[in-house]
């Protein structure tokens, strides 16, 4: 999983976002569609649909990264706040009751300028990955390191797991909490070129390493990474123009990649909308069906594909929106592979006040609508519990989370 999340300040002069999705800044604009009524919220099959319980970070500190156990009641986050002195932070690893919102531990707890942490996400066997960041002294730019929670519940780092290459940037993590290979979107940092590692981050163990065109993979063409664990494939999304407004638009990319060979197969999306698509702000898949939903940044839509097929099932319009409209499109996007569906969070509900969670079928069907959320944009996708119908989402401020059910 990557969420799209802040770099941890403590260890940076400048707060960099590692992830690649989010909504950019542009110019388009158009017309809004007057207000009419938002999708009902209504009884979801798990019973009710909804806000929880909102929790607060033990230390105070902002949230630098969240997940929860897909098959338990854990969850665990990373949390850096900054203090009365220049340079100095405070930050921790906390882990959390996922159905209360409780902390219940918080350990790595660090006062000063060299270390700091991103919570990367759990993986199969409720296994914690987390980047823990540490400045050398009397540098700025800080080392990369990568420590384990085996278990999440055991409260603590357990061990680590080792690059291929030392200083290796992790820029994306792919949700898989199903299988033992993980998929990592990261950047050599000899070259600075971006390559997959394929590995099983719990035994420690490296399968492959796939070089990535620089080109086409940069970081303005926001590629974001997603896993189809059955068909054993990284599945990454981008805007091949760098999400540029013109007329015509041009179409998004979605490119898979066998992580046996290697070898590479790519298909264009949808380019809806006077000023086309712009960038991919969110995008996950199902590895089941092998169904991809991609939120774009231009138009406000959701688009849905077969990636077998590599042909579009729909490009879904978001609730009280039209496809030039900019400010209210959609950004992270989360998978429900138990109740085949996908929650596309909104940081500006065009129907209503504040922000939104709009839960889609896989045909695209809009099933409802969950409002109450205050989101920012950028929005990192929200962390599911398919069997509890439950979730968590960021906000409403950035040192807490909220809970939901849909």
């Amino acid at each position: 999983m990557r969420r799209s999340i802040l770099r941890p300040l403590g260890v940076f002069c400048l707060a960099l976002s590692v992830s690649l999705s989010g909504c950019r800044s542009g110019t388009a604009s158009g017309p809004s569609l007057p207000a009419i009524p938002a999708a009902s919220l209504h009884e979801s099959a798990g019973g009710h649909a909804g806000l929880g319980a909102v929790l607060n970070t033990k230390d105070g500190g902002q949230v630098f990264g969240f997940d929860i156990n897909q098959t338990g009641n854990d969850g665990a986050l990373a949390s850096s706040r900054g203090t009365n002195k220049p340079g100095v932070f405070v930050v921790s690893v906390e882990t959390f009751d996922q159905n209360t919102g409780a902390i219940t531990a918080s350990f790595a707890n660090s006062t000063g300028t060299t270390n700091s942490f991103l919570f990367d996400g759990i993986l199969a066997g409720d296994v914690g990955f987390v980047t823990h960041f540490e400045v050398p002294k009397g540098q700025v730019f800080a080392k990369h390191f990568y420590n384990l929670m085996n278990p999440v519940t055991a409260n603590r780092f357990t061990g680590a797991w080792k690059a291929p290459v030392p200083n290796t940037n992790i820029m994306q993590t792919a949700s898989n909490q199903s299988t033992t290979q993980n998929v990592l979107f990261t950047e050599d940092p000899a070259t600075h070129n971006p390559e997959l590692i394929v590995t099983d981050v719990a035994a420690n163990t490296i399968q492959k390493v796939i070089p990535l065109d620089p080109n086409l993979f940069v970081g303005g063409n926001g590629p974001i990474l997603s896993e189809d664990t059955v068909a054993k494939k990284a599945v990454i999304a981008l805007s091949p123009d760098g999400g540029a407004v013109r007329h015509p638009g041009v179409p998004t990319e979605t490119v898979q990649i066998d992580l046996a060979t290697g070898t590479q197969t790519s298909f264009n999306g949808f380019a809806d909308g006077f000023f086309g698509p712009g960038f991919v702000n969110g995008a996950a898949v199902d590895s089941g069906t092998h169904v991809q939903a991609t939120t774009t940044e231009l138009n406000s839509q959701v688009e849905f594909y077969n990636l077998s097929t590599q042909k579009g099932i729909k490009a879904a319009q978001l609730p009280c929106t039209r496809n030039v409209d900019q400010t209210t499109s959609g950004a992270g996007v989360a998978n429900d592979p138990v109740n085949k569906l996908f929650l596309v969070s909104v940081p500006m509900n065009a129907c209503a006040p504040g922000s939104a969670i709009d839960v889609y079928d896989e045909t695209g069907k809009l099933v409802e609508t969950i409002t109450g959320f205050t989101f920012f944009l950028g929005e990192p996708p929200a962390v599911l519990n398919p069997s509890k119908r439950m979730g968590w989402a960021l906000g409403p401020k950035p040192s807490q989370l909220q809970q939901f059910f849909y």
